[in-house]
This record gives structure tokens, C-alpha cells and sequence, in this order.
């Protein structure tokens, strides 16, 4: 089969490589976004996609704008059976997946139609779920909204970040677009609607959700920890500056101090939350070095009783 890989993101390095290896099958492009400024040095740099290409020699194709028709057109002409897309970042053209043999085929990480939408394994984590997956599907003209072929499911860890299950979900998804692509090769594969009934749509994530509000459980501010790592995080301020999270752990506390109060300094930063409190155990604040929470307080003591927002 003829693929031509449609991908961005880091999600999508595990599928190209798969698809690139496999005996069966053949990548005759690679279309990705177009390089972008990125870090402090707002340095124009590919994205992690078109790196792959270029290392493993295979056509690149930059689009800025893959609606035009001369892109279409040049899509068109390199005669793929099937576009595989994964973690792409834009709509493809319904003109390109019409004259493609087996259509457009989509990689989504989350057992849909449970979570539809920009952040799917953080709100899994930040909903406290016990499990996971990824999903095959058709791509359609609404997002996330294409008929099924396979879902591979999986349990969270309860100490798992976003980070950590992105990667599991990459790799576990690697392997299911090239099952759902033989399936489709072999006439075995049947697509399935969505059960409108089911949906639930996530949101996208922004730098402000990190910001701590001391109202909420320390359970839900250490889900928060999990689905915000390595972005945005979860911050909170001290004396008018960022103080970063890293690492935490949520504890029972029948304390009547308002949220946000330090209640112990000792073998942690032990913080009131809504019901519970919040223990600090590495922090960085703004301009420092990240530390454990001994070391932050040998050079930023808070006392019993401060408060933080």
C-alpha cells in the first residue's frame, strides 16, 4: 500500500516509523507543517516530523496552506492508496480524501467518542480515569467525528503524566494504524458510527490553567500535576513570584485554615486545599534553579501560616 503520512507532533514519530519499517507498505511523502519559531530564541526550527523525514530520507512536503489547489493537486499526483494522519494540525482537503483509494485513516489517543477534541490524555488524567486508549477512525469533515475501525485500550497509572502516557499511547497507536491498514488492505475492516450519546469534548489547554486555585482538592490539584507536565504546569505565587510544582503528593488534612495556607514546613511544604492539603516536594521559583522543597526553604523560609495564591 501506498501511504502518504500526514503528522506534526512528537505523537506521530512512533506510526511513521512503523509504517517507514514495514515490509507491506510504502511512505511516498510526508506532508508536515512548515518550520516555525520556537524556544526563547524564537529560532525558526521543523517540527519533529519533518526531522524524521529528513533522517530517514523521505520526500517532505511543507504545505502553508494545504486547502489550495495546487497542493491538492501535487497531493493528488503522487497517487497514494491511503493517507494515514497523525497528530497533523490541520483539516485535510475532502477533494484530496476522495480520490484516494482507502480514504484517510486517523490516529486519535483516547478511546472516542470519549474525548474529542485538542487535549485528550490530559483530560483523561485530570478526570481521574483508570483507563485510556487510542482509536483508529475515518477522518471526516468534523473533528474527530469519523467512523471507527479499532481501539486498543489501556490503564493509567496513577502517578502517570501526560508526558509519560503520551508516549505509551504513540507507541500502542503505532501499531494499530498499521493493523488498521492491513485490515483496510484485506477487505477485514469494518468501520462502526460514534454513539452521539457518548461525546465528550476536551478542550485546549492554555498557560492559565496551570494557576493553582487553593479551593480545589489536593487530588484535584495533583491530577492537575500529572496532565499539566511538561505544559504549562502548575504554579502558584509566593510573595508576587512564580512558584513552579514539580513534584507533589496529595494528603488527608482536617485542618480550618483557609486554602492556600502553609501548614507545615518540615518534611515537605504542606499546603491547605479544599478537604485535604497538598504537600510540596520539588518547586522552582522564578529565577531560581529547580529543588526539593528542603533546599527551596534554607534560602526562601515560609513560615507557618503564610499564604500562597
Amino acid at each position: 500500500m501506498k501511504i502518504l503520512f500526514f503528522g506534526s507532533d512528537t505523537f506521530a514519530i512512533p506510526s511513521l516509523r512503523i509504517l517507514h519499517a514495514s515490509s507491506s507498505h510504502k511512505i511516498i511523502g510526508v506532508v508536515t507543517q512548515p518550520d516555525k519559531p520556537a524556544g526563547r530564541g524564537r529560532e525558526i526550527t521543523p517540527c519533529p516530523i519533518a526531522d524524521l523525514a529528513k533522517e530517514l530520507d523521505l520526500p517532505l512536503l511543507q504545505p502553508a496552506k494545504i486547502q489550495e489547489e495546487s497542493v491538492i493537486q501535487e497531493l493528488l499526483n503522487l497517487k497514494a492508496d491511503v493517507l494515514a494522519v497523525v497528530a497533523y494540525g490541520k483539516f485535510l482537503p475532502q477533494s484530496l480524501i476522495d480520490k484516494t483509494r482507502y480514504k484517510a485513516v486517523n490516529l486519535h489517543p483516547s478511546l472516542l467518542p470519549k474525548y474529542r477534541g485538542a487535549s485528550p490524555i490530559q483530560t483523561a488524567i485530570l478526570n481521574g480515569d483508570a483507563k485510556t486508549g487510542v482509536t483508529t477512525m475515518m477522518v471526516s469533515s468534523e473533528m474527530d467525528a469519523g467512523d471507527l475501525y479499532l481501539q486498543c485500550e489501556t490503564d493509567i497509572d496513577p502517578v502517570e503524566t501526560a508526558e509519560g502516557l503520551e508516549a505509551r499511547l504513540a507507541e500502542a497507536g503505532a501499531h494499530l494504524i498499521l493493523k488498521t491498514l492491513e485490515g483496510l488492505e484485506k477487505k477485514t475492516l469494518k468501520s462502526t458510527p460514534q454513539d452521539p450519546k457518548k461525546i465528550i469534548l476536551t478542550h485546549k489547554i492554555t498557560k492559565e490553567d496551570g494557576q493553582i486555585n487553593w479551593n480545589e482538592s489536593a487530588e484535584t490539584l495533583y491530577n492537575k500535576l500529572r496532565a499539566y507536565t511538561p505544559w504549562p504546569g502548575l504554579f502558584c505565587h509566593v510573595n508576587e513570584k512564580i512558584l513552579k510544582i514539580f513534584e507533589a503528593a496529595p494528603m488527608e488534612n482536617n485542618s480550618k485554615e483557609k486554602p492556600g495556607t502553609v501548614l507545615d514546613n518540615k518534611d515537605g511544604l504542606i499546603i491547605r486545599c479544599n478537604k485535604s492539603a497538598l504537600c510540596l516536594l520539588e518547586v522552582q521559583l522564578e529565577g531560581k534553579k529547580r529543588m526539593g522543597v528542603a533546599e527551596f526553604l534554607k534560602g526562601h523560609p515560609l513560615i507557618i501560616g503564610t499564604q500562597l495564591k
